[in-house]
């Protein structure tokens, strides 16, 4: 698991009834602890694109995760999610990315075929059992908080992206990168509100998604 805050993993970590294993490894806190035949790593990565993928990658070279799980909060892009709602993450926009002078699209990867870069189906469809209803949105992910409407408009409009935020990019790309399968699942703690409501909204938005989590674990 590759979480971006202490404040996005300590409601999940309290969660458990277990013992956890607190380490710092290569500069990153990790909590290591067994929830059912599994035995999770969660790192805490940073906030950023670059953080979130040595976090992921720290996960895969020393640990050999066969799974790897992003969840956070995030920022709405349209009135058509809600503060406070979990969100599947189907496919990530990098939108930073741009190779545009050699004829891709903004965000597209040389190796991928659109800017969309999709999340493991078959996870997503264990997510759908375990939160009946859950839906499944596009992801903007840059190395940048978004209030301004005018880009949340160009993301809406360019892919598609429902919601936003700054490490599931690097994740999913580390993730696609060595074979892992990945999963992204998000819970929108701002929207029109900005940082402002990021602040008093980040801690409830959070808790969200605890218990859709535990029972995705319990079908792994």
């Amino acid at each position: 698991m590759v979480v971006a805050m202490q404040k996005e993993i300590i409601p999940f970590i309290e969660s458990q009834k277990v013992a956890v294993k607190n380490l710092n490894v290569c500069g990153f806190d990790l909590s290591v602890f067994n929830l059912g035949d599994c035995e999770i790593y969660c790192v805490r990565s940073g906030v950023g694109e670059i953080y979130a993928a040595a976090a992921a990658q720290l996960l895969i070279c020393e640990y050999n995760v066969g799974i790897i799980i992003n969840f956070g909060v995030c920022g709405a892009l349209s009135g058509s999610v809600k503060t406070g709602t979990v969100y599947a993450v189907k496919g990530v926009a990098h939108y930073d990315f741009d190779l545009t002078p050699f004829g891709l699209e903004k965000g597209q990867y040389p190796d991928y075929p659109s800017a969309i870069v999709e999340t493991d189906r078959s996870l997503l469809d264990k997510l759908a059992e375990s939160a009946d209803g859950i839906r499944e949105v596009i992801c903007a992910s840059a190395d940048k908080f978004v209030e301004d409407e005018k880009i949340k408009t160009e993301l809406r409009e360019k892919y598609g992206a429902e919601i936003c935020e700054m490490e599931s990019a690097g994740v999913l790309m580390t993730a696609k990168n060595a074979g892992v399968p990945c999963l992204i699942i998000k819970a929108v703690s701002d929207g029109d509100g900005g940082a402002e409501e990021y602040k008093k909204t980040v801690n409830s938005a959070a808790k969200e998604y605890i218990g859709i989590i535990n029972r995705l674990i319990g079908k792994l």
